[in-house]
């Protein structure tokens, strides 16, 4: 049986990306530090914990408005979610002006540092 190992991110600045999902989400380099030169690096749960990492590689490809595949980050409720937002947009993220919002969301959208979207998720919404 397959299992998800990463999920792979393509970026302009490694070290950067690797800096804000490294903070945001716990997670730390696989192969010990990232440099300004590197190309490639691998960000792992830290403390042995499990779960899919983070995979940065630079790209060229321009960022899609639309993008067919992004991260959802969850919440445990609202309030969670909006300070996880708050802490994202102060370690780089922006908030992106959603133009596909339904009347009442349960995520919000934000761009890391590099302009990939990914979305917060409160999940008790229902």
């Amino acid at each position: 049986m397959l299992t998800l190992g990463t999920i792979v991110l393509g970026v302009t600045d490694v070290r950067r990306a690797a800096a804000f999902w490294g903070a945001a989400l716990g997670h730390v380099p696989r192969d010990g530090e990232v440099r300004a030169e590197d190309d490639w690096a691998v960000l792992v749960p830290a403390g042995g914990a499990t779960g899919p990492g983070i995979a940065l590689g630079v790209s060229a490809t321009p960022v899609q408005e639309h993008p067919r595949v992004h991260l959802d980050l969850y919440a445990d409720d609202a309030a969670e979610q909006a300070a996880e937002v708050e802490r994202l947009v102060a370690l780089g993220a922006a908030r992106v002006a959603w133009d596909r919002y339904p009347p009442d969301p349960d995520f919000v959208v934000l761009a890391d540092t590099e302009g990939n979207r990914f979305c917060v998720i409160d999940k008790s919404f229902g």
